[in-house]
């Protein structure tokens, strides 16, 4: 009988032992730490020297100054600078039936300094001068594809019969668009002298960075004309790159003679097209 009732109370103690382990919460249950993660090292960003930057591929640049209808007998120079509005809707489809997507001056200097990507078929659609048009015709042109483009603005202009007005230029810049410098005047950069530099180049940079609430950090050379002298000045005023046109490029500072092709009013689509594909074939 004894033997009996010691067995019953082993088996008592070992029945209530197990039910309370049963009975232990999850959170007292023993917990494997986790491994604790190693940082990965930052990648250092690439930085390409002149050398490298004159090494990539150009990207395609249109400069377009007026556009408006004008008539056979008008002048070369009005030819040369007009663009009609049928034919600048024209040359926007051409573009995107071929494909080409819009970039910015961002991804540019970003493509240029740091390798990186860009769409397939880039371009950059770009205005010179200020005009009134830009917007209401260009800008609402390019809306239709989602064609972003840069508008080199003159300052003296603002706000004038024609030209474009300090509400339009921060609504194109709120919409996506980026305003860059063009001067106050129009005043060749190779003839500054002076205060000429902060005139030029530092009030205007001011003034459009108060009117867009952004920073302005493009710039856009009078008549495309440059000289080696300008670049540390323009370096100085804080642009990170600066637009010729169809010319040689700065060995020593690419990145302030970046390439652009004006768009001539006596071009079919078809011809602009392929003069653009011609100008920026391969080139480096």
């Amino acid at each position: 009988m004894k033997t009996t009732l010691f067995f019953a109370a082993i088996g008592l103690c070992l029945t209530l032992s197990c039910q309370q382990n049963k009975e232990i919460p999850a959170e007292k249950e023993a917990v494997i730490p986790e491994k604790t993660a190693v940082p990965k090292t930052a990648e250092k960003p690439i930085l390409n020297d002149a050398a490298a930057i004159l090494a990539r591929k150009e990207v395609p640049i249109l400069c377009y100054h007026n556009i408006k209808d004008f008539s056979d007998s008008a002048g070369e120079m009005t030819k040369t600078y007009t663009v009609k509005p049928a034919n600048f809707a024209e040359q926007m489809k051409a573009l995107a039936d071929a494909g080409y997507q819009s970039i910015l001056p961002d991804q540019l200097y970003d493509y240029l300094v740091h390798n990186k990507p860009l769409p397939e078929k880039p371009v950059m659609i770009t205005f010179d001068d200020t005009r009134g048009e830009q917007y209401s015709i260009g800008a609402a042109e390019m809306k239709k594809y989602n064609f972003k483009g840069v508008f080199f603005v003159m300052t003296v202009s603002i706000n004038r019969p024609n030209y474009l007005s300090a509400t339009e230029i921060k609504a194109l810049s709120d919409s996506g668009h980026t305003i860059a410098a063009h001067t106050w005047d129009h005043h060749m950069v190779t003839k500054y002298t002076g205060e000429d530099w902060e005139t030029q180049l530092v009030k205007p940079k001011a003034k459009l960075e108060a009117t867009t609430g952004k920073p302005i950090n493009y710039f856009a050379y009078p008549f495309g004309l440059w000289n080696k002298e300008a670049i540390p000045e323009i370096k100085k005023s804080g642009y990170k790159m600066a637009f010729i046109l169809s010319t040689k490029r700065d060995s020593i500072d690419p990145l302030y003679t970046v390439r652009r092709m004006i768009v001539s009013g006596n071009w079919t689509s078809e011809r602009m097209m392929e003069a653009m594909e011609a100008t920026f074939k391969n080139t480096k």
